[in-house]
């Protein structure tokens, strides 16, 4: 029998990949973004694509009841749609945050309320939720983005412990820094929300400098099958990562917290 996803995010990026990937792997797949345009590409191909706005329940709706229409059940959620609203936090507008909360994670929360009573009814299905290395680490800039990482993870965690019983599991794939556009996207906001003659430009301008000589060795293909995997093992694990270096750098920080601030104060001051 023919498996079945529903992927968030899918016009760019590692969601885009992980479209393409399970296809490719024999699922049907189902999802959405806010550009159509940037989806063409997938419907040519035979893709499900839909206009998805995270922040509109009947958009969410539309898509999930779609699916079920033509499948009859949904075999994988991936909550992959989010994006960096960076800059100070003294200047970061709440609305901004407030946004950024209601794609991340309230977004997510939206889908997955709809999708449970079908695997639910089903008895089985895969929740993988799309976090990021950022969930545990944190820069300057980047207060609020890690925040709603940091509350992805522990509303997945939740999930899993609720859910387990019907057969549904809940798990996080956390990305550490890969070659899309996101890094771009991220820092770009982060100097639109910076004020008239803010005395955190300087801030900002290193970190632009910083992130134009990084070298980021994961590619959005390499994510897509950490997806794929996250939501076919047969014992998953709460945690999945692109690579030993990702999963050190996470334990490092959270076990050695001070060093870790010493580290990237020292980096982001030179």
């Amino acid at each position: 029998m023919t498996k079945v996803a529903i992927i968030t995010g899918i016009s760019s990026g590692m969601g885009h990949a992980a479209a393409l990937y399970f296809q490719e792997q024999g699922f049907e797949v189902y999802g959405g973004a806010r550009r159509m345009s940037r989806m063409q590409d997938l419907a040519d191909k035979g893709i499900h694509v839909q206009e998805l706005d995270l922040t509109d329940k009947l958009s969410i709706r539309q898509l999930v009841d779609h699916t079920v229409k033509e499948q009859g059940q949904i075999d994988v959620l991936i909550n992959n749609a989010g994006y960096g609203e960076y800059g100070p936090l003294e200047e970061v507008p709440t609305e901004n945050a407030k946004k950024q909360f209601e794609v991340n994670l309230f977004g997510a929360n939206e889908i997955t309320q709809f999708v449970l009573p079908v695997m639910r009814r089903q008895g089985y299905g895969r929740i993988v939720n799309v976090s990021s290395i950022g969930g545990d680490l944190y820069t300057p800039l980047g207060g609020w983005y890690h925040a709603t990482k940091a509350g992805i993870n522990m509303w997945s965690d939740v999930l899993d412990m609720e859910v387990k019983p019907f057969g549904i599991r809940s798990v996080i794939v956390q990305p550490g820094g890969t070659d899309t556009e996101w890094e771009t996207v991220a820092l770009s906001n982060a100097r639109k929300n910076l004020q008239e003659d803010s005395p955190y430009e300087p801030l900002v301008s290193r970190a632009e400098k910083l992130t134009e000589n990084m070298n980021f060795g994961a590619t959005a293909e390499d994510l897509a099958h950490v997806f794929y995997k996250a939501a076919t093992d047969v014992r998953p694990k709460r945690r999945y990562f692109n690579s030993i270096t990702d999963h050190a750098t996470v334990i490092f920080a959270r076990t050695m917290p001070n060093a870790y601030r010493a580290i990237v104060s020292r980096i982001i001051n030179n």
